[in-house]
């Protein structure tokens, strides 16, 4: 339809132009609406009546369906059911992604640490973006930038040697421990803070014993990590982890490339890059601090070193940072700074994925009762034992797995549903809610649907009769899903992809009011089956983008 109506544009007007079509706002309207002629009507200074109806005496589509004409030059296109059927029947998929590779550094959680609320986000927002761009074609590479480098490490492991503690009996809680532990000493001993300084420098520059430690700290955080991930639902592995120490040996050459290229300058003892653009409130420019007066490296320096590695050795199209609001000033300079250096060409594409902040109920950032971090696990955790509770009188179903599915499915689909940059607040209570725009409620519609061609014995036939209103509605979404998911590739806004769902699940649920299923007879049942079983795979797949398991009985 769209190539149709470019064609007669160009035919009647010599202009190339993209109709642009978009959903009718109301049935009256047909299916889809475009504004072309409003559009044109400026350019060739004509009535956007009179171009439209131009327009649509050059087109023919009466083997798809029928235009018509609204104020003040809108033009209607309503589909005929058998185009629509044909849709439903062969759901197209694009790939523009292919050929294509993408870098997307996401979860970042830190070494010694217990994952909290604040990588709920990353995790979760990254997983549903590599599965999107992947469906969408691009070769993805997903990165785990883990904190597991720095000067809280000096300190760790001059604890540990000053206790003479075994690190090997340690777990996640007792190294947090370990670190606070540290972290008094080094504040209030001069001396102590002396040997952890030294012990960094000892670090970074492979010190066996000294290697030998954090590498154990760094295992037994890994191992930790992949324990959460697996409760999560999210494929990141070993494999994926890429940590801060992985640039450790680059970092010198990321300086002298710098200052060889006029890029730096020293102040107050640091080497820094100004860039234009870039200035505080007082009008005084912000500098990009790559290494310290001290010697040391910034984490500026680390991040450049990434872009160059994913640029030079995984040849990157696209570079994708999932990481929270608060750091976008920091990727606007490392982006526009890599630019400068010419490691991250014209070619390649940056863009931070910024997300906002886990809320709870009174509106300020998520903490315990205490006042203390929110574990991830522990929120999971009760989660699941929130989803359990409600499914308490289900029989006839794995009430353990499905309680899973539908907890971290809620929690996920909450996070995801709204428009990333919005902080959210954290409501168990709504998030496992079976009704209005949640999780659990589109994947009872899949387990409803699951359940409805279980006991027709449905066999794969085909859509071929749209005659109600409501079939016809749900048939169109149908057909869109392809567009919503490579809408969130193009934009990295996982909330388009729920939204579209939950307006596939609330069609369903007008089709079930006045399309009978089961009752219904001959080639209008076989249809109607037909059409449960295309609206079972999209919610399937559409849930399985979003990193949610689709249970097939609730």
């Amino acid at each position: 339809m769209s190539a149709r109506l470019s064609a007669a544009a160009f035919a009647a007007f010599g202009v190339s132009v993209d109709p642009e079509l978009r959903a009718a706002t109301k049935p009256e309207f047909g299916h889809f609406q475009t504004s072309l002629a409003l559009r044109l009507a400026k350019q060739l200074q004509r009535s956007p009546r009179e171009i439209a109806e131009q327009l649509v005496a050059q087109v023919d589509v009466s083997d798809l369906g029928r235009l018509e004409i609204a104020r003040p030059g809108f033009v209607n296109i309503t589909l005929l059911p058998e185009t629509l059927a044909a849709g439903v029947n062969d759901l197209e998929k694009s790939e523009p992604g292919s050929g294509k590779r993408v870098v997307v550094d996401y979860s970042q959680p830190n070494v010694a640490k217990q994952m909290h609320v604040g990588h709920l986000r990353s995790t979760v927002i990254g997983d549903a973006l590599c599965n999107v761009l992947t469906y969408a074609g691009y070769d993805v590479v997903r990165q785990n930038h883990v904190g597991d480098w720095g000067t809280q490490f000096g300190m760790m492991v001059e604890q540990l040697l000053d206790e003479q503690a075994p690190v090997e009996e340690l777990d996640l809680d007792e190294m947090q421990l370990l670190y606070q532990r540290s972290r008094r000493h080094f504040d209030s001993d001069p001396a102590f803070a002396d040997l952890a300084r030294r012990r960094v420098v000892l670090l970074q520059s492979g010190d066996p014993e000294t290697r030998g430690i954090w590498q154990q700290l760094v295992d037994i955080s890994l191992t930790e990590f992949d324990r959460v991930y697996t409760l999560l639902g999210s494929p990141l592995t070993h494999d994926d982890v890429v940590g801060e120490s992985a640039y450790n040996d680059a970092l010198p050459g990321v300086v002298d490339d710098l200052q060889q290229a006029g890029l730096l300058t020293e102040s107050d003892g640091a080497q820094c890059a100004f860039l234009d653009g870039f200035t505080g409130r007082d009008g005084t420019p912000l500098p990009v601090i790559v290494r310290k007066s001290d010697g040391g490296f910034g984490y500026s320096a680390t991040d450049l070193a990434a872009v160059r590695h994913r640029v030079r050795d995984l040849h990157a199209d696209r570079i994708v940072y999932v990481v929270d609001h608060r750091q976008s000033l920091h990727f606007q300079q490392i982006f526009a700074l890599a630019r400068a250096a010419h490691w991250l060409p014209d070619t390649t594409t940056a863009e931070h994925v910024a997300f906002g902040t886990v809320l709870g109920p009174d509106g300020k950032p998520f903490k315990t009762r205490d006042g203390g971090t929110v574990y991830l696990v522990s929120l999971l955790d009760a989660a699941v034992a929130k989803a359990a509770t409600l499914l308490a009188d289900r029989d006839g179903i794995d009430r353990d797995a499905v309680a899973r599915a539908v907890g971290i499915g809620a929690v996920k689909y909450a996070d995801l549903s709204s428009d990333r940059t919005n902080d959210y607040v954290f409501d168990l209570d709504r998030m496992v809610a079976m009704t209005g725009n949640t999780g659990p409620y589109l994947q009872y519609a899949h387990a409803r649907l699951t359940r409805l061609l279980t006991k027709a014995g449905h066999r794969a036939d085909k859509v071929t009769t749209l005659t109600e209103p409501a079939e016809q509605r749900l048939a169109l979404l149908l057909t869109g899903f392809d567009d919503a998911v490579q809408q969130v590739a193009e934009t990295l806004q996982p909330h388009r992809l729920c939204t579209y769902l939950y307006d596939v699940a609330t069609a369903l649920s007008a089709f079930y009011e006045s399309c009978p299923v089961l009752t219904s007879e001959g080639e209008t049942r076989s249809s109607r089956l037909a059409l449960c079983a295309a609206t079972r795979g999209v919610l399937h797949d559409g849930l399985a983008l979003l990193g949610m398991t689709a249970p097939d009985a609730m």
